[in-house]
């Protein structure tokens, strides 16, 4: 399956870990940085400090199913980095937490 939004290679996550602004919050690190493309990417960073694969893995869905709702401004790759709080949140505080850091950095569209 071809994903457009997706960032696939290893290369993509170091470029913005390095030269990407960063945004924190209680639950989740977001780093950012222009892509010079015309949509936006984002992939997510779950280590298994968060917990166990199924744990992850609901995270990983959860995330993606919030940013697919998002509007996002084009030319923007983002990396969601999950922190070990997160298990215990229920989605709309997940939600809340991404949309706020999406509004520091003035992604939304």
């Amino acid at each position: 399956m071809n994903k457009p939004w997706a960032l696939t290679r290893r290369a993509q996550y170091i470029s913005v870990y390095r030269q990407g602004n960063t945004y924190v919050s209680n639950l989740i690190v977001m780093k950012v940085l222009p892509n010079k493309l015309n949509l936006g990417r984002y992939g997510f960073s779950v280590t298994k400090k968060v917990g166990k694969a199924v744990q992850r893995n609901r995270l990983k869905r959860m995330l993606r199913e919030i940013m697919h709702i998002q509007l996002l401004k084009p030319g923007w790759d983002i990396v969601f980095i999950v922190r070990a709080g997160a298990v215990a949140v229920e989605y709309h505080q997940m939600e809340k937490t991404v949309v706020k850091l999406l509004n520091q950095a003035r992604l939304l569209q």
